[in-house]
């Protein structure tokens, strides 16, 4: 274990992963000086107000180079990530950048090319794995109690109404790679060593195509691991707006050689139903009137703080840099084999024909 050190953090990008990393950031007992950006300056004006912070730039380098930042969160769009990361790393800085890496391979490899000649530190945020659920599983995956994974399946649910807020802010984050790609990460995570080799996908398009979007209702994908592994995926976020999950429900199961996994998270468990309705944390003046609780992807706000697999993962994050001990984050080369196996996903249910694994670049 490493001696304890204090930290001053930047948090670039002040939307709504932004505003809870800066939140969550704040109360730390190791942050000593928290920094906000955004291309926005009103809105990075707006959160360093409500986080405490003591510097914002509507200039996101700025306040990387701040000297009293030696930390980085961005958390901007998927689309801008590769800027922020690879000046962070340039000045010797840590980074966790959301999930994915990045939308193109061009994008991750001169991310990866930056953290290869500067030798520095770069975690992926996929918050899933820091899920209660997922970590148990994990571990009993350590342990080696389902033996050969033969097969699996990851499905996962949501509302149009939050994918057309997700399309809206980048119409490249389609369902398949905003929110598939979490359970591509979960399922290579659990597989860990044995990595994809084939994909087969198909999509239905209809009701974002009739908004301009180029994505589809529902994906299914079979993915081939090395070892004959046979894994099937699919997001369809394209349910009624009403529907009540205030985020992701989904399903996961592992059929083993010698053990089966099934992990139910579709939150039908813990419902309220509301004459006065329920807010929905990811589209704003959106309200249903039944909840799926405990469906919000991040987390919930519950008695004055932040809790669920975004808050863990945060905190793990900044625990890690404070005491140097080992974290579970996704891994810049685990990251980038997501970034692949959702882009043969859409590739391949766009062109209805198989994709092999890697991809050619």
């Amino acid at each position: 274990m490493k001696q304890s050190k204090a930290l001053g953090v930047a948090v670039v990008g002040a939307g709504r992963i932004g505003t809870l990393r800066a939140r969550l950031a704040a109360k730390h007992p190791a942050v000593e000086f928290l920094a906000i950006s955004d291309l926005d300056s009103q809105r990075a004006r707006f959160l360093a107000g409500q986080a405490g912070a003591d510097f914002h730039s509507g200039n996101n380098l700025e306040v990387i180079e701040r000297p009293e930042v030696n930390a980085v969160f961005v958390s901007t769009p998927e689309g801008e990530h590769a800027a922020p990361v690879r000046r962070a790393l340039e000045l010797g800085k840590p980074v966790l950048v959301e999930k994915p890496i990045a939308l193109t391979l061009k994008d991750a490899d001169d991310i990866l090319a930056t953290l290869k000649a500067t030798g520095g530190s770069l975690c992926i945020g996929y918050s899933r794995r820091f899920k209660e659920c997922f970590l148990r599983a994990k571990e009993q995956m350590i342990h080696g109690r389902l033996g050969r994974v033969i097969g699996g399946l990851a499905r996962v649910y949501n509302s149009r109404a939050q994918a057309f807020a997700i399309l809206k802010r980048d119409a490249h984050a389609t369902p398949v790679m905003d929110v598939l790609t979490y359970y591509v990460d979960l399922m290579c995570w659990f597989m860990e060593g044995n990595p994809p080799v084939e994909v087969v996908a198909r999509g239905q398009s209809g009701l974002f195509k009739s908004k301009g979007y180029n994505a589809h209702d529902v994906t299914w994908a079979l993915v081939t691991f090395a070892d004959g592994a046979v894994i099937n995926l699919g997001v369809s976020y394209a349910l009624p707006e009403k529907y009540p999950t205030l985020g992701q429900s989904d399903r996961v199961e592992l059929l083993g050689a010698e053990g089966t996994m099934i992990i139910d998270d579709d939150h039908m468990d813990h419902l309220l139903f509301s004459d006065k309705g329920i807010p929905h944390a990811y589209v704003p003046d959106h309200q249903v009137n039944m909840a799926f609780l405990g469906s919000n992807t991040a987390g919930d706000w519950a008695v004055g703080d932040f809790w669920g697999p975004l808050a863990n993962e945060t905190r793990a994050w900044l625990d890690h840099l404070v005491t140097g001990n080992p974290t579970v984050h996704t891994t810049p080369g685990q990251a980038r084999i997501n970034l692949e196996t959702t882009l043969a996903i859409e590739r391949s249910a766009h062109t209805g024909q198989p994709v092999r694994l890697p991809l050619e670049t």
